[in-house]
């Protein structure tokens, strides 16, 4: 997939549980896709749910890792394997 998606603003939540690998693969799988498609149109907070419980709870997080679309609407939510960048990008559209 080539080139960046719409222009409007994203702001993304990262919501990972710890230090693990997996948190570190997510983190770094999200950080990845949205240099090259969202280059400067891009917020992205990530979350350690053990350090900010009460962010999880808000926004009802039952799995890590999570990242929320809360801009451009709709609220867009995906769980699972943020490695993969198709997985991610089809989060994104």
């Amino acid at each position: 997939m080539a080139g960046t998606l719409k222009s409007k603003k994203y702001i993304l939540y990262l919501f990972v549980a710890g230090a693990t690998m997996r948190s570190a693969q997510a983190i770094n799988g999200v950080k990845r896709v949205c240099a090259e498609y969202l280059k400067n149109n891009y917020e992205l907070t990530v979350i350690d749910i053990y350090q900010q419980p009460e962010l999880a709870r808000r926004e009802q997080i039952i799995a890590v890792p999570t990242l929320v679309r809360k801009r451009p609407d709709p609220l867009r939510r995906f769980i699972g394997n943020l490695m993969d960048s198709e997985h991610i990008l089809s989060g994104l559209k």
